[in-house]
């Protein structure tokens, strides 16, 4: 059941444009398959995306956002319902919402309480565009189609909503790399390729680190249609990673036509801007393309917050973040509403707005992976402040550990070192506490799948 706190109760009986001013409109823009580092922001040079980097100047980034999955459906799921996907048997791509959860999504919630709720773009959560005109909540502005998408909600914005609103614009690119790895035409961009020596250098850690789980290898053998690149040269991989930069240069561009909106409207002053992606994709890293797997290319993504009126401008934050889990109670906290029962999530609402880099935040946060589409291995990723553990269900080297101050790439696996071995049980004693918090159908087998 959804409980209005007294905010909302008594912003009822407030003037409409009275309670525009006290809760903030929220928009909150996604793209697809971008990992965090793929903007200039982040000190790429082998792309130049100045919407995004507008957006970072006028917000905060995050640079240790994860996602709760990394494959479409289920992050999206999450972002939407508060769970973790396994919690409510959402792992897979094309798998129907369970009915229980249909009326407490965020959509649902938020226009209960007031707000205009409209979506443009990609869903998939089950369907890859919203069923109906209206879905989940939501006012059905445009389907799972980048072209015309901007112009839907730049024509939404041009409404002037009489109370506050909270719109998504949810691309596809830079997802359309998966039609370029298998020589489809990628259906929402178009590019040129360069010759060869135009094309990006392959990533410092291209190599497959020695001690990598072997249970990846076994996944990408086994679906030549997710993982075309197995007998990628690395010139192949050259024009891979050229062609993923142009598609996120295309998708940054739709996203200027949206902020040169709120630029035209004075929108800034009140109103809360999110940018984030759903997962990221491998780039090449470790020879990896598509998603699934636990590589920080893969799991880390791009996270910025946009305060109204600037607050925090341009600052970098170095906090976990789950860009699941954590959504859907940040977005209610600025609402004004409460989070229903069940959801584990943690808002980053206060932590934006003091923007305090030793400001304490969580001390860990999970991703889980479920390759259901191949040979169906299981995975978890716990990240502290300064490690990042990984844990698959079978094969050898399943368990991984990463310092990540002095090996972001990923290379040495300090699992296989006796001298980590505390540092390594620290972690399976975290991974055993999330799966306590958070029961499914894999976490029930934890003593079989977390070493002693």
């Amino acid at each position: 059941m959804t409980h209005l706190n007294p905010i909302v109760i008594c912003s009822a009986m407030l003037p409409l444009t009275t309670l525009a001013q006290q809760r903030p409109n929220i928009i909150y823009i996604m793209t697809d398959q971008q990992t965090a580092t793929a903007m200039s922001c982040a000190g790429n040079a082998d792309l130049h995306t100045p919407h995004m980097d507008k957006l970072a100047e006028r917000g905060v980034r995050f640079e240790n956002a994860y996602c709760s999955l990394p494959l479409s459906g289920p992050s999206r799921a999450s972002m939407f319902t508060g769970y973790t996907p396994t919690e409510v048997g959402l792992e897979e791509n094309e798998t129907p919402m369970p009915d229980a959860l249909r009326t407490e999504t965020l959509g649902t919630l938020l226009s209960t309480a007031g707000y205009q709720c409209a979506y443009a773009g990609k869903w998939h959560v089950n369907t890859n565009s919203l069923p109906d005109k209206i879905a989940f909540g939501f006012e059905n502005l445009h389907g799972h189609n980048d072209f015309g998408l901007a112009e839907a909600c730049v024509s939404f914005l041009q409404r002037k909503p009489d109370k506050p609103f909270f719109l998504v614009a949810s691309f596809d690119n830079p997802h359309n790399i998966c039609e370029y790895a298998r020589h489809q035409n990628p259906p929402f961009a178009n590019f040129q390729e360069p010759a060869l020596e135009n094309c990006p250098g392959l990533p410092a850690n291209f190599a497959i680190n020695p001690y990598d789980a072997d249970a990846l290898a076994f996944e990408k053998q086994r679906n030549h249609r997710l993982y075309p690149t197995t007998h990628y040269t690395p010139d192949n991989w050259r024009r891979y990673r050229n062609a993923y930069y142009r598609l996120i240069e295309t998708v940054d561009a739709e996203i200027g036509k949206i902020m040169k909106e709120l630029d035209n409207q004075q929108l800034w002053d009140n109103t809360v801007v999110i940018f984030t992606s759903d997962h990221g994709d491998g780039c090449g890293a470790h020879q990896w393309n598509q998603k699934t797997a636990l590589y920080e290319e893969v799991i880390n993504v791009p996270f910025i917050v946009c305060l109204p009126q600037g607050k925090n401008a341009g600052k970098v934050l170095p906090q976990l973040i789950n860009n699941g889990v954590d959504f859907m109670p940040s977005i209610c906290d600025w609402a004004g509403i409460d989070v229903p029962q069940g959801r584990n999530g943690v808002s980053f609402r206060t932590l934006v707005e003091k923007g305090n880099e030793l400001e304490a935040h969580r001390p860990y946060v999970v991703t889980e992976t479920n390759f259901a589409q191949t040979a169906g291995t299981l995975g978890w990723m716990v990240r502290t402040d300064r490690y990042k553990y990984v844990l698959y269900d079978t094969g050898r080297n399943r368990e991984q550990l990463y310092d990540m101050e002095n090996d972001r790439g990923e290379m040495r696996n300090l699992a296989i070192e006796e001298k980590y071995k505390e540092t390594v049980k620290r972690h399976r004693r975290l991974l055993n506490e999330w799966m306590e918090k958070h029961p499914s159908k894999a976490t029930r087998f934890k003593a079989k799948y977390i070493p002693e």
